[in-house]
């Protein structure tokens, strides 16, 4: 299996959170590079896998994640979580912005965005 990017995925209160939190991580280099009014993502222009998002709600699913991992391929990596017995938060589907993607609980309880862009 192969992992093209890990992002942290934090929940904020407001559109008003994410332009601030979009501001203060300017100051560290990042900047915007998609923005759906609800979810907003900011990647490093040196380093484009690395990147950071932020929530106001998770519009397609029960939870906003805690993270999210991009990997080579969605459906593979799926059935192996499956079959691991691993508790499935959201089942494997398409979005309309272009990924197909899962939600899954880790032990410890955080929710995992697991997702590959679509071709």
């Amino acid at each position: 299996m192969t992992v093209r990017r890990i992002m942290p995925d934090l929940h904020v209160d407001s559109e008003q959170a994410m332009r601030g939190s979009r501001d203060f991580y300017g100051l560290l280099g990042f900047e915007e590079v998609m923005n759906m009014g609800w979810v907003m993502t900011l990647a490093s222009p040196a380093n484009p896998t690395a990147q950071i998002s932020f929530f106001t709600e998770e519009r397609t699913g029960p939870v906003v994640p805690d993270l999210s991992v991009e990997v080579e391929d969605v459906d593979t990596v799926y059935e192996q979580v499956l079959a691991s017995g691993a508790e499935i938060v959201r089942e494997l589907r398409n979005e309309e912005w272009g990924v197909r993607r899962f939600f899954v609980r880790d032990p410890n309880g955080r929710v995992v965005n697991v997702l590959s862009h679509r071709t």
